[in-house]
Order: C-alpha cells, then structure tokens, then sequence
C-alpha cells in the first residue's frame, strides 16, 4: 500500500450514507437530482454537504429525474465534473436521456440503488431498472457490500472520465439490503482521492466556449450515423483495461483488490453459481457449508456488466461442470434473464461446454435465503451426476 494513503477503517455507515460520503470527497462540479426510494438518502444526505458548505457543488433540485438527467448532460456538456442518483422508476424516466448522455460522450456518474419496477408498485430491490439500461451505452459496476459501493464510485469517476473513454458509468448497490444496512468500512483520506481521481479537464471543447465553438446532440443522418455509434461501441470496449488499470491503481491506495469478477472457491469448482451484487454474500455462505462437506462448489460474482467480459468469464468458468446462473430480473424471452443470456454467450466458443441453469429470484425484494443457494447448489450436483437437465429456465423460492 502507497505510504501516502490515510485510512479510517471501522467507520459504521448505510450504503447510501458510503456514496454521499463519497460524493463529498469527490466534490463534483454539479448535482442534479430528483429523489426517490431508495436512493433518497443518497442526495439528501449529500445536499446537507452542500448547505454546510463541505462541497463547492451547484446542486441543482429538479421537478423529476428526467430532467435531473437533462441537467446533468447540460452541465456536463459545458464542462463540469456530474454526479446523481436514482433508482427504478426514477431510472426509467430518464430512459430517453441516458442515451443522450452516452452517446454525446459525457462521463457522467450515477450512483442506481436497485429497485424493482411497477406495475404493481414494488418499492424493494430487483435488478430490473439497471439491466433494462444495460444497452444504454452506460458502463455498469455492481456492487455487493457497501463497501464496494463506496469503492466503485470513486473509480467510476476515474473510469467515465478517461480520455479514450469518455463514457458515463452506473455504480449499482441493492435497494435496502446494501443501501440501508449498516456495515463497517474503510474510508480513504480527501486528498487520497482527489490525487487518485485527478482534476478534471474536459477532453471536448466546452458548450459555454465561445472561441471554439461545438455542437452537442446535431442531427446525424444515415452517412454518419453509424460512425459516431462504431466510435461509442469502441470506447466501451477500451474501458475493460481502463477498468482493470483504475482498479490496480485503487489498491495502491486502498489496499483492497478489485477486478472484472470475484471468484470464490472456483480453483477445483464441479459447480458454480454466478450471481451478482449483495445476493453474493450469501451464496459464499452456502458454498463454505458445501465445501465442509466435502463438495467441491464455487461462486463467480461478476462486478462489471457492461462492458461484459465474455473472454474473461468463459475463462473463469471453463473447467467447471455444471453452473447455476441466478437472475434477479427477468427478460422475458421465456429462456432466461439477462446475466444468464451473457453468461451461455460467453461459453459458446468454448470447446467442451459446461451445462447451464438459469434461475429467477429475488425478484421486488423476495428473500434470497442461503436455504435457497444451497438448494440450487444440490440441484447442479444432481445435474452433474445425472448428466440430464430438466428445465433450462425456472423460478425458484415463486408460490405457483
């Protein structure tokens, strides 16, 4: 660990109470945000900086979050350092302006509190908001503890505003069960962070720079169209290394090692789960009771979802017989939810394939117990030993 790097570990704070806090050390030039549960206590929390004085932040209260994302393309757009936050319907409202904030190439950062989406109204967590953005443009970093969370949004801000990058990044944490537990973690010094994120110098020209003029957001016409998305398709692809480099250069302050994925017990695995986010720490819990009895079973627990690191996760999961890969949304195509599609993608190219399970949980904050992941655990062993699979695509923990 760097020498200059200042630590104050066993500090007891929410999820959300981790991302203000983070927020404040990052100081952003401009927030605008609309609040919504449960990610309201994020910019309460964070305004209360702001009228003490703690941040020089213009934050900017808005009448909805479409147009909080609206004013944070603006900001931005003229040159300011954004952040925000929302959750579910929130995100959904700013549907139309999320691909605005891709594709004009402005490293916004958002922290999305996973919530379920209506109808009927659900105010507790599911990853449907965030995976129904997943082909936005944004990057996606997903976080189990809070923690994590507070990590990934400090490297968000590195990551967004790199300049072959220049892309907005979406810092995701359970709705409740992260955002609202409390849980020790170590918080780095203010200056720590703001040597690690660096000032921030716009890579575009600015909308407000009258000497050299610019244009956000101009009519693109079927012979350039397809050139300004190839370029977009392009960063996303880059920011994979830039993700891995911010995140080595994160443990040299921190001493806390992230990557694209954590793998558990995956060296001798016959039987993984991949599963995402705060559901993670369970499934450990059921892999180590597992492993006492002498089952050989592992986790992978992707943290980037966007961009997606198919090479990486069929890697990962290669040698492994069987996988249960567990969604907390659903996408409707009657196979399977959206980490389970990625995740058989992935493997496709490999030469000898791992059979693989899809199975729906969680779904509007319903309990994911570590009765449920050791049952989902015997269910592969039996898959494994049986070499039959009965049904691809299930629910489980459901009352048909």
């Amino acid at each position: 660990m760097a020498a200059e790097a200042k630590i104050k570990c066993s500090v007891g704070l929410t999820g959300n109470s981790a991302v203000a806090y983070a927020m404040k050390q990052i100081n952003p030039d401009v927030v605008a945000a609309y609040p919504i549960t449960p990610s309201t206590t994020i910019v309460e929390e964070f305004s209360g900086y702001v009228a003490d004085g703690k941040v020089d932040t213009e934050f900017v209260t808005v009448e909805s979050e479409h147009s909080a994302m609206s004013a944070c393309i603006g900001a931005s757009a003229a040159g300011a350092r954004v952040m925000t936050a929302t959750s579910s319907q929130g995100l959904a409202l700013m549907w139309e302006m999320l691909y605005i904030a891709s594709g004009m190439r402005l490293p916004i950062v958002m922290t999305c509190v996973n919530r379920a989406l209506s109808a009927p109204l659900n105010i507790h967590c599911d990853h449907s908001d965030s995976m129904g953005a997943r082909d936005s443009g944004w990057i996606q970093l997903y976080s189990e503890t809070v923690q994590e969370a507070y990590d990934n949004v400090i490297q968000a801000v590195r990551i967004a505003e790199q300049e072959n990058i220049l892309l907005p990044v979406m810092v995701c944490l359970d709705g409740f069960i992260t955002s609202h537990s409390i849980e020790n973690l170590c918080l780095l010094d203010d200056d720590v962070i703001k040597k690690f994120i660096g000032e921030y110098k716009p890579s575009q020209p600015s909308l407000l720079d009258v000497d050299h003029p610019t244009t956000y957001g101009a009519v693109a016409l079927p012979d350039s169209y397809m050139e300004a998305r190839r370029q977009q398709a392009e960063a996303m692809t880059l920011s994979k290394d830039v993700i891995i480099n911010a995140a080595k250069d994160f443990e040299k302050i921190s001493g806390r090692s992230y990557g694209l994925m954590e793998k558990y017990r995956m060296d001798d695995a016959d039987a993984a789960i991949v599963i995402l986010n705060s559901a993670a720490g369970t499934t450990k819990v059921a892999v180590d009771e597992m492993r006492n009895k002498g089952l050989k079973v592992g986790l992978l627990k992707p943290r980037v979802f966007r961009p997606f690191p198919y090479i990486e996760m069929a890697e990962a999961l290669k040698n492994v017989k069987v996988i249960g890969v567990l969604d907390r949304a659903d996408s409707y195509t009657s196979f399977g939810g959206p980490l389970f599609t990625e995740i058989r993608s992935s493997l496709y190219e490999l030469d000898k394939r791992p059979k693989i399970i899809n199975r729906i949980f969680g779904l509007g904050g319903r309990d994911y117990g570590v009765k449920d992941s050791l049952a989902v655990f015997e269910e592969l062993l039996k898959i494994k030993d049986m070499g039959k699979i009965d049904k691809v695509y299930d629910y489980i923990s459901v009352r048909e």
